[in-house]
Formats: C-alpha cells, structure tokens, sequence
C-alpha cells in the first residue's frame, strides 16, 4: 500500500483520469507497464532486474500480436507460443513467457487496481486472462534440467572423497604445505553432499548457522543446518531454509574440520564466522569451490560435465534409492515443486532393475491371491 492508503499499481496513480491523451492507446499501455513495475517493486518486493526482465517478455508479445491488452485473447497468446517453439526456445524459457503474460493479465483484471473500469471508459473493452491451465506448461514435467547435468555414480562419490582424504593424507605424511587446504576441501565437498547444498548456500554458512533439534540429539549441534543464502525466485530475496541432519559421517567430518582446522586458517587481523575460508582468511566463494572440484575431477578423469553442483544432484538421487520419502526430499532441497526435485534425482539403472522387480514380485503375489 502507498501511503494513502492506495494499491501500489493503481491506474489512478500512474493515468490521469478522465483526461483524453494524443496517442491515447500507447499512453494506457504505457501507465500500466508502470503501475505492473511499481506493484511489483513496492508490493512484491522484486529486484528491478527481474522485473526489467519480465516487462520486456509483455512488451514481446504485444508487439508480436500488434494489439493492445485490452483486445489481447487466448487465440493471440497460443500463436505466440507457437512463434516461441518454432524459435526454439526450451521449456523452462518458455515457461517465463507465459507466466509474465499470466501476472500482467491477473494484474490487470484485478479490481483492486482499476484497470477494468479505465478501459471500459477509454474504449469500451477490457483486459481478460489469456494464459490458462489449458494453453501453459505445468510444471510437471520429469527432465527439464540440461541432460549435461548429472548425479555422480555411488562409485564416482567415492573415488572424490576417497581422493581428498588421501591428498590430506600424503601432505601430511610428506609434511608438504596445503594439508589444511586440503582438508577444507574435502570437508567442503562432504558438506555439499552430506546437506545437499548448493556451491553459493555453502560458501555462505556461518558458526552460527549449525543448531541443535531435539528430534535428533545424536547429532549434537548439528542437527538442522540454517541455510541464510538459498536460491531466490522471480527476483526476490533469498530464501531460507533449514536442512535436517541425515548423515552422521557429515557430522563428524564437519566437527572435525572446525575443532581441528578452520582455527589454523582464521586470521587474527580478519575475523570472520565463515566455515569455509580461503588461505588468507577470507570467505571462500562458488568459484574457489568450483576450480578445487575440477582439479579433482579432472585428475581422477572423470566425466567433465560434473560440477560441485552434481553432489546436490547426488544428495537427492541417493535418498531417492534409500526409499526416502520425496516430499522430504523436496523440502531438504528447497524446492517449491516436487517436478524441480525430479529433475535432481536420476536413479541408476540398478535401482530402477530392482524397481522393477519389486513391482513383478507384488503383481505376481496378488495374482495369486486371487486366484486361491
């Protein structure tokens, strides 16, 4: 709300009323792009990129149509995806598109704003919805992710963290220098995969951020881990979550590295609450956490378009085979779709051989039930 009381977006804040425009169209037009960013900045909350972005996908189709919202219809937006398949454009980009047209519209046939009852007067028509159930993508989809992206393998998993444990291993032995860089890094990698973090999410965890439930006391001050710095949507600000503790591993190899190494690496003349800190004592960032996985990764020749963000991907798809409830799954991850969450788990093919077998056992036993 403004300060008086009105709607960010109204049509009697960003038009005259009752007052006749030389290039009256284009003007209305104009005053609702502007009340849709205003609503969508002092209402919403958006960053101006977002919401720069989303306008530009509105004034798209309008040129595409040469007609003005008001006229706009549901056979105008269907020849529009039409043009946007033709182009080429992958789903999740697509999907954008209609979801942009979908908010101007709702925006628009809100009474709360006004716009209806504006166009009725200029030009005795008014704005409908133009995007349906019908004519959108759900986003129900299995695999919308680049198929480039992949979980690692259980054996792949292994090799990594079998490897990091070892360099730590060798430095020290050899009492060569970096045994401490070496341990963050395979305490970073476990991290990632132990929570099914996000590169960014992790870089981004504080002392402060590990906390203790009493729905899982063996894990001591570690049972949920307070993600600050979560994937934001549409612009917004970034979410937060809290992801439960499940691997006791993780845990200890995390209490570990803060009793015995992040004290080595924190620089009195820089003191910081930062878990992962670079060697000079600064918060470490996803593209440090990149390269170090990509040494790794290069040098146990493993496919190369693994990046940190596989071990999310692996998180997920390993609790998926466990038998792990998806719904879990979707909230540990952040995900507000259970289809976002499909597109991380892709399960080996020995599971889903066992998957099928299960299913032949069930099929056969009730089979045989009924016939007795």
């Amino acid at each position: 709300m403004t300060r008086e009381g009105v709607p960010f977006g109204s049509a009697s804040l960003h038009l005259a009323s009752g007052v006749r425009f030389l290039h009256e169209e284009e003007t209305v037009f104009d005053g609702m792009i502007q009340g849709w960013s205003a609503q969508m900045k002092g209402g919403r909350g958006l960053k101006q990129s977002s919401v720069s972005g989303t306008v530009g996908r509105v004034r798209a189709f309008r040129e595409f149509c040469g007609e003005w919202p008001w006229r706009w219809s549901a056979a105008m937006f269907d020849e529009w995806m039409v043009e946007l398949v033709t182009r080429g454009l992958v789903l999740s980009t697509r999907r954008g598109y209609q979801q942009a047209i979908r908010s101007f519209c709702t925006y628009l046939c809100s009474p709360h704003y006004g716009w209806v009852a504006e166009c009725e007067e200029r030009f005795g028509e008014h704005p409908v919805q133009v995007s349906h159930e019908e004519n959108t993508l759900r986003h129900l989809v299995d695999l919308e992710g680049s198929p480039g992206r992949r979980p690692l393998t259980r054996r792949e998993l292994q090799m990594l963290l079998d490897r990091v444990d070892r360099e730590v291993d060798l430095r020290l032995e050899q009492k060569r220098k970096g045994a401490t860089l070496a341990y963050r890094d395979a305490t970073m990698f476990k991290v990632l995969y132990g929570w099914g973090l996000r590169a960014n999410e992790m870089c981004h965890l504080d002392t402060t951020d590990l906390l203790r439930t009493p729905h899982a006391p063996q894990f001591a001050g570690m049972g949920i881990v307070q993600v600050r710095m979560g994937k934001s949507s549409s612009g917004g600000a970034p979410k937060r979550r809290g992801v439960a503790t499940v691997h006791q591993w993780a845990v200890d190899a995390l209490q570990d590295y803060l009793d015995q190494v992040r004290p080595l690496m924190i620089k009195s003349t820089r003191p910081t609450n930062a878990i992962f800190v670079t060697e000079r004592g600064t918060r470490m960032k996803p593209r440090d956490v990149s390269e170090r996985f990509a040494y790794y990764r290069d040098e146990l020749k493993l496919d190369d378009v693994l990046t940190p963000h596989a071990l999310r991907h692996s998180y997920a798809t390993h609790l998926a085979e466990d038998g792990v409830d998806p719904v879990f799954i979707k909230e540990q991850l952040g995900h507000a779709y259970q289809s976002t969450t499909a597109i991380y788990t892709g399960v080996s093919s020995d599971f889903k051989n066992k998957m099928m077998l299960d299913a032949v056992r069930r099929v056969v036993s009730g089979s045989r039930e009924g016939e007795s």
